[in-house]
């Protein structure tokens, strides 16, 4: 993307992604890169300013993690953890194993340089070696009880190091630590939501042409959303839209998207409602890997059999986000479960591929979508997956227990949303067990499903905790539930973290 850039050089860390967020956090326009690909992404961006992130290994071991300090030229850069011990090496200084490693929480002292404008002196640490004696030109400007250089810098030639983490919310004035090296770095605060819209309104036209079509699949979740209405604000109606309804999506939502689109967006749409076809293919599976292929295949058939109205595209658009490509040029990062998108398409369907939103994190979607004139309650949907409630329905998939987590999933959400407790709140949703339990219902014995209701807070769904709903809700919630849906007679509520769980049940 041609933009003025920070770029984050990644060496394994586990915040590194957060690094990135929080550099956009503060209007500058940051990119990740693994270390082992910088010197092609700096040939490539030409950043402004480069970022050096933390990691797992030891620059005292051999193979570690490096880089060539002569790419960077006369670039600020910033260390962070391991890129200070990485920096604090390559330009002379010496790193050792600690003494005592640090881990959690600890108080600065001593801060002078960049980290003065911390206010608060408690960061987050977690590291095994440290840096000992700094590169000549260096100063130390911070120091904590074990740790003798928790921060260093070479004002002059822009380098600025710190053993802590100032992007986690953990280091309190980390925000400000970034703010300040961006001030060192002289860059425009210039990326907004509005300038990202104007950007790609320019880039779709310009590629797509002026009698080209673009296929946009339109699922109802947010990302799809904002990707179609990017395009129909670029090409019009040459953006085809497709909703396939599939009968798993949540209570009235297949409704709501194709009057936003049609009735709020005017929208080229196609609707195609497929209950049976996606249900009779699902009947009898029950493992989750098998039942999310299904949905996808049929997918494609669905545009096979609609072919006809469907020919005369030239590309297909696609509501990719930044954490998917990040994810998917991981070397190290193991497959979960399968993510659904529309693979393996007709062969009638060669089209060249549009991902306008390929540079965004979630938030950033939201900020778009809410420019776009999207409507709120569409903007703030939660993730929702693409199988839709089939990795909801835990066993097999059919149209009476899918009804049965609709309802449950209403009421629950609803609750929610009533007691103002649906803030902050990443995911929630019902989902059905595939065991049957005995209760009793006006003095007569009951032997029916149970459903499991299921709340987290997260900030980028690669860690989630469950939310501490109070006791009085969940049990308003389970009252309902088994009063009102047929079929269930007793609630559970998930309280398992992520990991070792993951968010959805299946």
């Amino acid at each position: 993307m041609a933009h003025p850039t920070l770029l984050v050089i990644d060496f394994g860390g586990q915040y590194s992604q957060l690094i990135v967020r929080r550099v956009r956090e503060q209007g500058v326009y940051s990119e990740m890169v693994p270390w082992q690909k910088a010197a092609e992404k700096i040939a490539e961006l030409k950043p402004e300013a480069v970022i050096l992130s933390g990691g797992p290994r030891s620059v005292l071991e051999d193979g570690a993690p490096d880089l060539d300090f002569s790419l960077l030229g006369g670039l600020p850069v910033l260390g962070i953890c391991y890129g200070q011990q990485l920096m604090a090496k390559k330009l002379g200084g010496t790193v050792e194993k600690a003494e005592a490693k640090e881990y959690g929480f600890r108080e600065l002292h001593d801060q002078a340089g960049i980290v003065a404008g911390m206010q608060n002196p408690t960061v987050w640490m977690s590291h095994g070696d440290q840096v000992t004696a700094v590169p000549s030109g260096f100063t130390i400007t911070a120091t904590t009880e074990s740790c003798p250089v928790a921060a260093m810098e070479n004002a002059g030639a822009r380098r600025f190091a710190v053993q802590f983490h100032p992007e986690v919310t953990h280091t309190p004035s980390g925000k400000q630590l970034l703010s300040d090296f961006i001030d060192r770095t002289g860059m425009a605060r210039d990326w907004t939501a509005q300038n990202f819209i104007d950007e790609q309104l320019d880039l779709i036209r310009a590629t797509v042409g002026e009698d080209q079509k673009v296929l946009c699949a339109v699922s109802g979740g947010v990302d799809s959303s904002v990707m179609a209405a990017l395009l129909i604000k670029a090409i019009g109606e040459r953006a085809v839209c497709v909703f396939v309804d599939h009968g798993l999506l949540r209570h009235r939502e297949a409704e709501q998207v194709i009057e936003t689109f049609r009735d709020h967006f005017g929208a080229n749409l196609h609707a195609f409602i497929e209950h049976d076809r996606f249900f009779s293919a699902l009947k009898g599976q029950t493992e989750p890997e098998r039942k999310r292929k299904i949905v996808g295949e049929q997918f494609v058939r669905v545009f096979e059999d609609h072919a006809d109205e469907l020919k005369g595209c030239d590309f297909l658009a696609q509501g990719t986000l930044y954490p998917d490509v990040i994810e998917s040029g991981s070397s190290t990062a193991a497959k979960i479960k399968t993510h659904h998108n529309v693979g393996g398409l007709p062969d009638w369907m060669r089209l060249k591929l549009i991902e306008p939103l390929r540079w965004l994190f979630k938030d950033e979607v939201r900020e778009v979508g809410r420019k776009l004139g999207l409507p709120d309650e569409m903007v703030d949907r939660e993730p929702f997956p693409g199988p839709g409630l089939s990795v909801r329905v835990v066993g097999e998939v059919t149209p009476q227990r899918v009804r049965r987590v609709q309802e449950a999933d209403f009421i629950f959400r609803s609750v929610l949303r009533e007691k103002g407790l649906h803030k902050g709140i990443w995911q929630s949703y019902a989902a059905i067990l595939p065991v049957q339990s005995v209760g009793v219902m006006g003095d007569e014995r009951t032997y029916q499903e149970p459903i499991v209701l299921r709340a987290v807070e997260s900030e980028d769904a690669m860690t989630a905790r469950a939310v501490a709903i109070p006791f009085e809700v969940l049990e308003h919630c389970a009252t309902r539930i088994v009063n009102e849906v047929e079929g269930v007679n007793r609630v559970f509520y998930d309280l398992t973290s992520k990991p070792p769980a993951t968010i959805e049940l299946e």
